[in-house]
């Protein structure tokens, strides 16, 4: 298949890694933050850490936006499904979330909460559609890429005069999680690692292009390849990032020119515009507050406003202690420096969210046997 056979050659990727030992310095290290969850489990699945010299070094970045969503927000919907008694839709990954006193949305549904899984954003319409009698609610996650089709589903309840149906919006940034990551106060409390450049996300740069990440490679002097999830992509990646440290330049390159220009899907970017508006404040799981680093709903379309109808008062909430989730969104730690990881905190019974969506990278790590001697030698 175009575009998919040719980036999974085992020569050429050979030829990559060959290339990426002789040109990285061995008088230093390499520190290289995948930001994507779909980069994490390229890294994990075809061994590509495996190809690379000692000192060249992935570091797992906070690009999964089930691992991201705090507890607080699983709250206020189970609180929606169980109070209000709302059909409330939602993306399979986030039914596993744990939340509060032992939940999830699924240990609420089988409590008696009407929660369905959804696979579109469009899917919610529809259920408003054809349940006008029930207040429909959909509970919209993900980064720039899952955004417009959300912008899509409010606009047209609006056009429509659906009147059953609203959003809790969850959409969250990439840019401003980069940059939290080096500068903010939990950098002090949890530490961090030296960050030496960063592979930007695929599909989140088809939607906003690579434009955005020029301001932040300036400022805080770290390049940026942005590139597509086939392991070729990556190891390219990671050649671009070598050549550039060693060059001591700090510049947005794109890998995945056969998707992303720097302009990115113009259409797509005036819609969210139009319908979304930066939040002064949201809390990510691992990064705590991070100012103007999502999206709300726009008071021309509060109608469709969950978190207005229904007057939701957010409550943030503590993980769990012996969850390493916070730290490894981070990139401070690793899925084998948690106690709990492949022995109490599995995919079939996860403790934490890096472990339930299939971006996770404790599920990345889990599924494709990485560091799962550790955890037999633990327990």
């Amino acid at each position: 298949m175009k575009y998919i056979d040719e980036f999974r050659n085992g020569a050429l990727a050979g030829g990559l890694a060959r290339a990426i030992a002789r040109e990285a310095d061995t008088a230093r290290s390499y520190h290289l933050m995948e930001f994507c969850g779909g980069h994490t489990h390229a890294i994990s699945r075809y061994g590509i850490a495996d190809l690379l010299p000692a000192n060249v070094k992935m570091i797992h970045g906070p690009g999964c936006p089930v691992c991201v969503l705090p507890i607080g927000r699983i709250d206020l919907a189970i609180r929606l499904a169980l109070e209000h008694e709302v059909i409330l839709c939602t993306y399979g990954d986030c039914l596993r979330i744990p939340a509060s006193n032992g939940l999830s949305l699924l240990k609420a549904k089988a409590r008696g909460g009407d929660i369905r899984m959804i696979y579109s954003a469009a899917d919610a319409l529809q259920l408003a559609r054809a349940h006008p009698e029930r207040e429909v609610v959909f509970f919209a996650i993900g980064f720039e890429t899952t955004t417009p089709p959300t912008a899509v589903v409010i606009r047209d309840a609006a056009r429509e005069g659906v009147k059953n149906f609203s959003v809790v919006c969850n959409h969250v940034l990439t840019p401003s999680a980069i940059m939290n990551i080096l500068e903010s106060p939990q950098v002090r409390k949890l530490g961090t690692v030296p960050l030496d450049g960063f592979i930007g996300p695929a599909h989140v740069s088809t939607v906003i292009g690579s434009r955005p990440y020029e301001f932040f490679a300036e400022e805080y002097k770290k390049p940026v390849v942005i590139a597509g999830f086939e392991p070729l992509d990556v190891m390219q990646a990671v050649l671009m990032l070598v050549r550039q440290v060693n060059d001591g330049r700090a510049e947005v390159e794109n890998e995945f020119t056969r998707a992303v220009t720097r302009e990115g899907n113009l259409k797509a970017q005036a819609l969210v515009s139009e319908v979304f508006e930066l939040r002064r404040s949201f809390e990510w799981r691992g990064l705590g507050e991070v100012p103007y680093s999502a999206l709300k709903i726009r008071r021309e379309f509060a109608a469709y406003d969950a978190e207005t109808r229904f007057a939701l008062a957010y409550k943030a909430v503590a993980d769990n202690k012996a969850c390493e989730c916070g730290a490894i969104l981070r990139g401070v730690k690793h899925p084998r420096d948690c106690k709990i990881f492949g022995t109490v905190c599995t995919p079939e019974s996860p403790i934490g969210s890096c472990m339930v969506s299939s971006e996770g990278a404790c599920a990345a790590y889990y599924s494709y046997g990485r560091f799962r001697d550790v955890a037999a030698r633990a327990a």
